[in-house]
């Protein structure tokens, strides 16, 4: 396995909004080539941890990186901007993320029709933005990119943050907005169930029917949405579980085994399968 580290770099000019002095950087984890396929293009998933747009979370980052290199995937892992930073920050890093691994998939081994952006809880939020928007000018213009460029092929979605409506995560939009929290135009802009459209990439998605912190209602406003635009999404809703699960194993629970959910292990597996057939 060949493991590096690129830098993400967005400039206040691009983004139109005062930043601080976190960097963005993106997490490589390729696979080796194998003798009997040395030219092999392996699908490339790029993941976006969890934590309010706030911090980030390890547990969804690392972990999950090395359960999609078991499955034959390269793996990346971006760090994106946070709380002070704000919207559009993470949406642009990125959309520079997926063209960064598309420019290099001849070198990196990427199959550059098969990069899936995979988030979890914020997370969610940010990766499903990018199947929102990879085609608005605000987002592609500002960095000298085109729509192909930074769009993704699929999305695989846990326990997202989607809606800024009753059902909302008020954090993460607290976090995401800043001091435009309160903006009725750009929080509808950043409600999801309201962007997705015909030209949303497919979408693997699960969430637990007892999460108390993201309701699950955010996933069923999103699946609602995807289906009246005709856009194939898979989901599964689990009767239990708390929020951040993860894997949902020993792995990435603490010394409470709160996280250790059996029921939910099988996401991975089943989200296997759904990238087989994308």
């Amino acid at each position: 396995m060949n493991q590096f580290r690129e830098q993400i770099s967005i400039t206040e000019d691009q983004a139109g909004k005062k930043k601080s002095k976190a960097k963005a950087y993106l997490n490589a984890y390729l696979l080796d080539s194998i003798s009997v396929s040395p030219n092999r293009r392996r699908p490339a998933v790029i993941i976006c941890p969890g934590g309010g747009y706030g911090h980030l979370s390890d547990r969804e980052g690392e972990p999950v990186a090395m359960q999609f290199l078991s499955m034959g995937c390269h793996a990346f892992v971006l760090h994106y901007s946070i709380a002070p930073d704000v919207f559009p920050y993470p949406q642009m890093e990125l959309a520079s993320a997926v063209s960064l691994v598309r420019s290099h998939a001849k070198e990196w081994l990427v199959d550059p029709e098969k990069i899936i952006v995979c988030g979890f809880s914020a997370g969610g939020h940010l990766a499903c933005s990018l199947g929102a928007f990879w085609n608005q000018e605000f987002l592609y213009k500002p960095l000298e990119l085109t729509p192909d460029d930074i769009k993704p092929n699929g999305m695989i979605l846990a326990y997202p943050v989607i809606s800024s409506g009753p059902c909302c995560h008020e954090g993460s939009f607290l976090n995401l907005l800043g001091a435009d929290a309160e903006d009725e135009t750009l929080r509808s802009l950043v409600s999801l169930e309201h962007q997705v459209g015909a030209h949303t990439p497919p979408v693997f998605l699960w969430h637990t029917s007892t999460d108390d912190a993201v309701p699950v209602k955010n996933s069923y406003l999103l699946a609602d949405a995807l289906t009246d635009h005709g856009v194939s999404v898979e989901m599964h809703i689990y009767p239990a579980g708390c929020h951040g699960l993860s894997l949902a194993n020993s792995e990435v629970s603490g010394d409470d085994g709160r996280c250790i959910v059996p029921q939910c292990q099988n996401w991975i597996s089943l989200a296997k399968t759904w990238l087989e057939y994308l």
